[in-house]
């Protein structure tokens, strides 16, 4: 395969798997608007409702899927399918649903318990888990597939992490379950990136590796990095933008070369509204922001990834006033019969449809970056028919005005987990980050400048 076309995949398989600064604590606090945190928890306690009413109380693995039937939406039609992200939404949602007095710490570890006790049980490929397994008796779903997905695996430690340093009783069970999963049978050391992720049954790595940067696999990097898996190069040797040469990107990037421990960094950047910013792959939210419910991106990363993210956010909501809808928040999420990628288009190196879909998960992705906004969009995403028995439903097309009465674990996770974070004053960030693992990569959030200034 030529090498643009191997690096043009870099975050497909990701998607493919879910069908497959600054500001201190003080400074968030004092910029949340009055009466919102209030608004937040209500809609918390909805939202956590999911995991109570669709979680296996013998295996404690939550369904990927649950699609509102019937009149009044009385029916649930429930997928009894779980992937490693969505158990880790589980997992962190369970934290942030105690932290918020939504359940006692009792029950949080009691559900904790039964999820650590199947996992340990469940089959693995080097310590890693596959992309899919059955709810009920939580075994590998073969029908979909014997994929080992690098992303996955990423967000199945973080949400291992969370909870081994939110109840030291669970820490036993969470460093062994993280120790065992063994990254560097999936990294590619000639060219210092990881691949997508190995196909079980053909025995095959993918072809393609993931080589951009500002895309969510980087918690998986990141995590890899602070274990000893991989070297800590390995984070240099990503892409920020594609280089210059490479001419079937959606924009020529402008910037210079950086060095950066011994690695020559392109740091390069595109621009859009005036404003630069350094690429995702489709332009979607969830590839930029959602690496920083744990990673603290926005506090350590003031020159780079926190500076970025306040740009991804300000420009989806730009890209939704150029186009005059109602709302933003545009990510890949449930359609009305299925599920597709969704973006801001011009804020990816390939770039995602641009469509009139928004989803709800992606403003609230940006609540520590833009609260004011983010409030008065959840106002007009419940003026759209949004609200829901499980909080707000995942999509709804502003053109159409068709509802997605849909909800999807690792929508409603990165839902709760973004607002105990925001209400908690970023309680799960430091969960993760009083964990050696998460501690040992942090000076490569600090030193890194993009040429976003």
């Amino acid at each position: 395969m030529k090498k643009v076309k191997m690096f043009s995949f870099v975050l497909a398989f990701c998607l493919l798997a879910h069908l497959s600064l600054a500001p201190a604590a003080s400074a968030q606090t004092s910029n949340k608007p009055a009466g919102f945190t209030s608004e937040l928890k209500a809609l918390s306690k909805k939202t956590y409702k999911y995991f109570k009413d669709f979680t296996d109380e013998k295996t404690g693995l939550t369904s990927d899927e649950v699609r509102m039937k019937g009149k009044n939406d009385k029916d649930a039609e429930e997928a009894k399918r779980t992937s490693p992200t969505n158990i880790a939404m589980y997992m962190m949602s369970t934290v942030s649903a105690e932290e918020m007095k939504l359940i006692t710490k009792k029950e949080a570890v009691s559900r904790l318990q039964t999820t650590l006790g199947t996992l340990e049980k469940m089959d693995k490929w080097n310590g890693l888990f596959y992309n899919w397994y059955n709810t009920e008796d939580a075994t590998v779903k073969k029908d979909w597939g014997q994929f080992i997905s690098q992303v996955d695996n990423g967000w199945m430690s973080a949400g291992l992490i969370v909870v081994g340093q939110a109840y030291p009783e669970l820490n036993a069970q969470t460093s062994k379950l993280v120790d065992d999963m063994n990254y560097t049978t999936l990294y590619d050391p000639e060219v210092g990136q990881f691949r997508g992720g190995y196909d079980a049954a053909k025995g095959e790595l993918t072809e393609h590796h993931y080589g951009t940067f500002y895309t969510e696999p980087r918690v998986a990097s990141y995590i890899a990095i602070g274990k000893g898996d991989v070297p800590q190069d390995h984070w240099w040797k990503m892409y920020r933008t594609m280089p210059q040469e490479w001419d079937w990107q959606s924009q020529i990037p402008e910037g210079k070369i950086v060095n950066y421990d011994g690695v020559d960094v392109f740091e390069g950047s595109y621009s859009y509204q005036g404003q630069k910013f350094v690429p995702s792959w489709g332009g979607s939210m969830f590839e930029g922001l959602m690496p920083g419910i744990v990673i603290k991106e926005q506090d350590l990363g003031t020159q780079a990834l926190g500076l970025n993210n306040q740009r991804h956010v300000d420009l989806q909501i730009a890209f939704a006033k150029e186009k005059g809808y109602p709302a933003w928040g545009f990510s890949p999420s449930a359609t009305v019969d299925g599920y597709s990628e969704f973006a801001a288009t011009p804020l990816g190196i390939s770039g995602y449809e641009n469509s009139s879909t928004v989803t709800a998960h992606a403003s609230f992705l940006a609540l520590d970056y833009a609260p004011k906004e983010v409030r008065e969009n959840i106002k007009a995403l419940k003026k759209l028919n949004m609200s829901g028995k499980y909080g707000l439903y995942d999509s709804v097309n502003l053109e159409t005005k068709e509802v997605a009465k849909a909800y999807l674990a690792l929508d409603q996770g990165m839902i709760m987990v973004s607002i105990a974070n925001y209400v908690k004053d970023g309680v799960i960030r430091d969960y993760f980050h009083s964990d050696p693992i998460a501690q040992k990569p942090e000076e490569l959030l600090k030193k890194e400048v993009f040429s976003i200034q």
